[in-house]
Parts: C-alpha cells; sequence; structure tokens
C-alpha cells in the first residue's frame, strides 16, 4: 500500500427529508501497485496467483480464518480510532473473514520485507481505549466461541470467580489467527472509531471492538473484516444503527495491473435501499440477485450456489456440491473481496480451460513460459492486439434470472510481453481463473472464490437482511462521482 494511500475523506449523504439520521453512508476503498516492489508484468502475477491459491488452499486446513495478502490487488478503507486527534488507520476489506485488525505499537513484522514500500506506522494504543474482558460475547467470537469459563481460565481467572462468573476484571486471552503464508496474535480492545463527514463532524461508533496485534508473521497491514461475524464491521455498524448495517455494497474500480492508470476511489456503500438502487441514474443495470447459503464450520462466509458457466454458447453446469453447502461446511461459492482471482474446483476448471483452448488453440500459439511466469493458465501469443475472437463468459448462479455476464477483461487479461529483452515483444492474453484443486483437497471448506478482479466493473451489494447477493454493472468511477455530487 503506498504512502498516498493514507488519507481520504469519507464522504456522507444525508436522507432526502434532511433528517438527522443516516440513511445511506459512502466511504472511498482504495488500491495502488508498486513499480519497485514488481520488477515486471510477470513477476506482478505470479505474486497475485500464489497468494490467491495460498489463501483459498489454507481454508481447507484450519478453522481459523484466512487474511488477504496480494498487494496491489487489494482495496482498502480508512477511518480513526480514539478520538479526532488520532491519525487515519488504512485496513484491507475483507468480506471472508469477520474481525476489524490492526497493527499495535510495539509491533514486529515477521518475514515482511518486500512486502510494500513503506508500511504506516503501527497504532498507539489510545488513552480511551480499554481491553475486553474474558466474559464478553466477543472474547468468545474471538476464540472461536469458547466457552466463557474456559476463558476465565486461560485468562487466570481465580477458580472462585469462575464459579461465581464474576471474571469482569480479567481481560480477553490473546487469540491466533493463520492464513495462508503467515499468522498473527492479537488482544481485542473497545474505542471509538471515527469517520469524518466534514471539517467541523464526525460519525462516531462508540465501543468499537478491535484486534490490536504486536506480532505478525508476513502481515503488516490489518483488515477490516466485512463477513457475517459478531465482530465485523457491518454487525458492529448495525448495532448502533441497523439500516446502515445490514446492507452494504462495493463497487471496485478496475486496477489491471496497472501502475501509470490515474484512479478514483471505489466507493464502499453503507445502508443503500432498493428504493434508492435507481437514483444516481434510472438507465442503470438492476441487480441480479443470488441467496446467500449457511455455512456451519465458516459462518462467516457470504456463500452462493453456483449453477455453471457458459463460455460462448457452451454452458459447462457445475458440480453439485457447488450448488449448496453440507453440514460439514463443504461446498458453495463464497464471495470474497479479499481473494483476487476466481478459484474453482479441478472438474469445472478443467472443462473451462477446454473449451478456452478449442475456442483458441486452434489459432494461437500457446504461451507455456509465460504461465510459467504468472501462474496463469492457458496463456496465447497473439499477432495483434488481443480482439473479438476470445469466448464469453457468464456465471450461473443459483435462482431464477440470476445469471452475470463478466466483461472480457474480468477473466482475461492481454498484455505486452517483452521477454527477455532481446526477442520482439509480443501481445499475449491469459485465462484469469484458476484451479483450486479436486474434490479430495476441497472437502470441508468451499467448493470456490470468487475474487475480486472478476467483481471489477460491478456493484456488488450483501443484503444480511433477505440473505441475498446481488450484482449490477456498474462505471464505479462514474457512480463514485455521482454519489458525491449531493
Amino acid at each position: 500500500m503506498a504512502p498516498s494511500l493514507s488519507i481520504y475523506h469519507l464522504v456522507i449523504l444525508l436522507s432526502a427529508l434532511a433528517s438527522v439520521s443516516l440513511s445511506e453512508f459512502v466511504l472511498p476503498l482504495t488500491h495502488s501497485l508498486s513499480k519497485t516492489q514488481f520488477t515486471s508484468t510477470h513477476h506482478l502475477l505470479k505474486s497475485t496467483t500464489t497468494r490467491s491459491a495460498a489463501r483459498f488452499r489454507h481454508r481447507h486446513r484450519q478453522q481459523q480464518v484466512s487474511l488477504p495478502l496480494s498487494p496491489g490487488s487489494d482495496y482498502t478503507l480508512s477511518f480513526s480510532l480514539g478520538g479526532s486527534a488520532s491519525s487515519p488507520v488504512s485496513l484491507y476489506l475483507d468480506t471472508g473473514s469477520d474481525l476489524v485488525w490492526l497493527p499495535c505499537h510495539p509491533f514486529e513484522c515477521i518475514l515482511c520485507e518486500n512486502k510494500q514500500e513503506k508500511p504506516a506506522p503501527p497504532l498507539n494504543i489510545s488513552s480511551t481505549a480499554t481491553k475486553v474482558s474474558c466474559k464478553s460475547p466477543a472474547c468468545s467470537a474471538a476464540h472461536s466461541s469458547l466457552p466463557t469459563s474456559d476463558l476465565c481460565a486461560i485468562a487466570k481467572c481465580p477458580l472462585d470467580s469462575i464459579e461465581t462468573s464474576d471474571c469482569k476484571s480479567f481481560s480477553c486471552p490473546p487469540f491466533y489467527y493463520a492464513y495462508g503464508d503467515g499468522s498473527l496474535v492479537a488482544r481485542l480492545y473497545k474505542d471509538s472509531l471515527s469517520m469524518p463527514v466534514s471539517s467541523q463532524k464526525s460519525l462516531v461508533l462508540h465501543n468499537f471492538t478491535f484486534g490490536c496485534a504486536h506480532t505478525t508473521l508476513g502481515e503488516p497491514i490489518g483488515v477490516a473484516g466485512f463477513g457475517r461475524g459478531l465482530l465485523s464491521f457491518p454487525a458492529q455498524l448495525a448495532s448502533l444503527s441497523p439500516h446502515l448495517g445490514n446492507r452494504f455494497s462495493y463497487c471496485l474500480v478496475s486496477h489491471s495491473f496497472d501502475s501509470d492508470r490515474t484512479r478514483l476511489p471505489s466507493p464502499l456503500i453503507l445502508g443503500r435501499y432498493e428504493d434508492k438502487e435507481k437514483r444516481v441514474n434510472s438507465e442503470e443495470a438492476e441487480f441480479v440477485y443470488t441467496d446467500m447459503l449457511d455455512n456451519p464450520k465458516h459462518p462467516y462466509f457470504y456463500s452462493v450456489g453456483l449453477e455453471g458457466i457458459s463460455v460462448g454458447k457452451r454452458n459447462i453446469p457445475a458440480p453439485g456440491f457447488l450448488r449448496r453447502v453440507d453440514g460439514q461446511g463443504y461446498g458453495g461459492m463464497v464471495v470474497d473481496s479479499g481473494t483476487t482471482f476466481t478459484m474453482l474446483p479441478a472438474s469445472l476448471y478443467e472443462k473451462v480451460v477446454a473449451e478456452f483452448d478449442r475456442r483458441l488453440g486452434r489459432v494461437h500459439e500457446r504461451a507455456s513460459q509465460i504461465e510459467e511466469k504468472t501462474g496463469l493458465s492457458p496463456c496465447y501469443y497473439f499477432d495483434q492486439v488481443v480482439k473479438g475472437n476470445v469466448p464469453t463468459a457468464e456465471l450461473h448462479f443459483v435462482g431464477s434470472n440470476s445469471s452475470v455476464a463478466l466483461p472480457r477483461k474480468n477473466y482475461f487479461y492481454d498484455f505486452l510481453d517483452a521477454g527477455d529483452g532481446k526477442a520482439k515483444k509480443r501481445n499475449v492474453g491469459c485465462l484469469m481463473l484458476m484451479n483450486g484443486g479436486d474434490e479430495e483437497e476441497l472437502s470441508g471448506g468451499p467448493g470456490a472464490t470468487l475474487g475480486n478482479y472478476q467483481q471489477q466493473g460491478f456493484e456488488v451489494v450483501y443484503d444480511l437482511e433477505k440473505g441475498k447477493v446481488g450484482f449490477a454493472r456498474r462505471q464505479c468511477a462514474s457512480l463514485w462521482e455521482s454519489l458525491n455530487k449531493n
């Protein structure tokens, strides 16, 4: 994350009735690429594919939440803790976890060399912050719902206090989170969270619970968990203002792995209602909805059912476990803002690849060396700029009229390859979907993940009251400007 991402103003939209209550709240999501961090497009793509795979496969090995690690391909938001005088902190937006945590002073990040250009300084705990009690439901949530008696014992609460349930003066023990190639240990605190709405006013959430990490492995930046859980940002916001916390959406401006592009923030919209969906532009596409699936093993996931994928005119049915989640938490597709590329089970992925290869492999040379360098497959050389011979792709979610046609740039990335610097530059195109493994490897976890690269150019809405996820094509940069005109 570049230093320029540290400070962004937050914009609030007041209701049409000029009420004192907030009907809608808009925050900027930002992202950046580092030219000094990545030496080439190959380097950036290989790093991103490796981290996407590590995050996805980790979910099938442990029950702790996994955290985003792909620099240059993740989206961040900023706010302040502990009063208006504190500096803003920038955290990854992650719908695949349910905790807000950040690095706290003193802070040690092991194996974090070359993670980013200049990490933001760790937060100094405010004098207004208080430790969360081991008796708190938040403490149980952070420790995978351990009973209060166990937590009090871990916190070395005396036996007589445990028997009388009088452990309020003992703080919640440190908790451990693991992810693809790292981990962290943190403690729970409560403090005021501040989001400025003007130079004179701020929206303040009192007693906001967050994790404070003093030691991490491979993770120098914190995470704003937006998943389905007691400690997530939406859940805590909903406890103060249900109409803001029970529905949120974001619209991701394309990053396209291009560090030279000038970009506007991606809008994160809290509390937007259906009767306002067409307010910005009556010609905009309507949302396509599919139901959320409950996952008993990973309750914080936004899981949905996938019926199949169309490549051109050919419909490829998804295996049955992608349409539902069983009692062991196996199956479904997770909609995840913290994973870059979509991960598919091998049986479906191979059929999709075969159809692309049938359409493109007949007329274009396979770019095997590019596949090895980037981790993407299949890749092809093109004599000219990649044009209309790339087949269309469409996701078919469970439910009537629940199909989402992807723009080509969301699933097929083309770039100019310089090779070793001696050969002639060549145009290359690669499929931006990844193999998540066979059914045995996926057992006990999600069957697939819908990554943020495939979500670009859509407003993705999470309706927690109705239990639905929706998608609608948008010009996200224009949406940001339109929402902020008022």
